[in-house]
């Protein structure tokens, strides 16, 4: 099983960074529709999606910007920590069988309030960025290290 460790808020440094890589399938596509109820045709009708600007089906732009969601809660600042706040732009779709990495960097420590400004850009297989923003985040005053949760399987049916 996998420890989860966070960096406490006294630890934290301008500086501080981590990343998380995931490759959307379409379990995922199809999944995050089903538990977001974003039905869009542009991410689950092929015929549909070919008319449109983009060619082709794309990802839900929430799909990934869950995974800086994820990227925060398990690597930086980790378990305990309080995601507060997104900005965000999407730059360029992603694609069932894309690569994308979220990168977190600190840029900004705010001792009075015991927060963080946190950079959180993600790109693609190619070094693309498919979008980019800043979390306000309010990582734990204290070590925390735990067991991830393990989640239940899921089983895929069309």
């Amino acid at each position: 099983m996998r420890k989860l460790e966070n960096i406490p808020f006294a630890e934290l440094k301008v500086g501080d960074s981590d990343s998380l890589t995931r490759t959307l399938t379409e379990e995922d596509l199809v999944l995050f529709a089903k538990v977001s109820g974003d039905t869009n045709p542009v991410h689950l009708d092929e015929d549909f999606a070919k008319t449109t600007q983009f060619e082709g089906r794309i990802a839900h732009g929430m799909w990934t910007s869950s995974l800086i969601s994820c990227a925060l809660a398990t690597k930086l600042p980790g378990p305990g920590g309080i995601y507060l706040g997104q900005e965000v732009k999407f730059m360029r779709p992603v694609r069932v069988g894309d690569t994308v990495t979220v990168q977190l960097e600190v840029k900004e420590i705010n001792e009075r309030r015991k927060r963080a400004t946190v950079t959180t850009n993600v790109v693609n297989q190619d070094g693309k960025t498919v979008v980019k923003g800043t979390a306000e985040i309010m990582p734990a005053a204290d070590k925390v290290i735990v067991d991830e949760y393990q989640l239940p399987e899921v089983e895929f049916k069309s």
